[in-house]
């Protein structure tokens, strides 16, 4: 309850009006929830509330189906991603479309998005103030697509939601709820580059993930 009064707290900082929870999202059309979501995009973009912003190309926003049942959540943007203004499109990206399709679906049939949506100088990873910071960016999306599942990729985005360290390698698969969704842990796709052995893990993971995601 502290961590969603202190979101919200940051939300109405960052000049949203209209705060609600997932129950206030259930039944919104496509309409609806592009109007909100060009709302939040907006206030990404003028977003000045870290020193991200300040060494940034332009802000990424997430992508994919708004009414998507599973969202993909990594812990930043990258050097490409920061160029496009769309998240995981580097060669993390597209280890994840790749897999994603050859699971049998496509990325549009996702929202993908990250946890901050601006590029920490020199790809390091993001601090936990910038990152809670940015997390109620990603709690309004997350509201608006009103997801069945989170598959967070890597120890990072884990942080973001469970307040605490993650030992990825270790806690990869497992299924947590969080605030009446299903959290589901795996690996990050810049993680699999550098060990290429993990990537049936990380593929059978993302088939788990979508399986939940889709099963009554």
């Amino acid at each position: 309850m502290d961590q969603l009064k202190k979101h919200i707290k940051i939300l109405m900082e960052l000049g949203f009006e209209n705060i609600f929870t997932e129950e206030g999202s259930a039944g919104m059309d496509i309409k609806e929830k592009e109007k909100l979501m060009s709302q939040i995009n907006e206030q990404i973009q003028n977003c000045t509330n870290c020193d991200l912003y300040k060494s940034r190309t332009q802000a990424v926003l997430g992508e994919g189906n708004l009414n998507a049942k599973l969202m993909f959540i990594g812990e930043a943007p990258g050097g490409e991603e920061d160029k496009q203004g769309r998240p995981f499109v580097g060669r993390a990206g597209k280890l994840l479309t790749k897999l994603i399709e050859a699971a049998g679906y496509r990325r549009e049939d996702f929202y993908i998005a990250n946890i901050c949506k601006c590029r920490p100088p020199g790809n390091r990873t993001p601090t936990p103030w910038e990152m809670e910071r940015c997390f109620p960016y990603l709690k309004k999306q997350i509201e608006i697509i009103d997801p069945k599942v989170l598959c967070l990729l890597g120890a990072t985005a884990g942080r973001a939601f469970l307040n605490r360290n993650v030992a990825i390698t270790k806690e990869r698969g497992s299924i947590i709820n969080w605030e009446g969704r299903i959290l589901y842990l795996t690996f990050h796709p810049a993680y699999v580059l550098r060990n290429p052995d993990a990537e049936i893990t990380l593929f059978e993971d993302i088939k788990k993930a979508i399986q939940i995601a889709y099963q009554e």
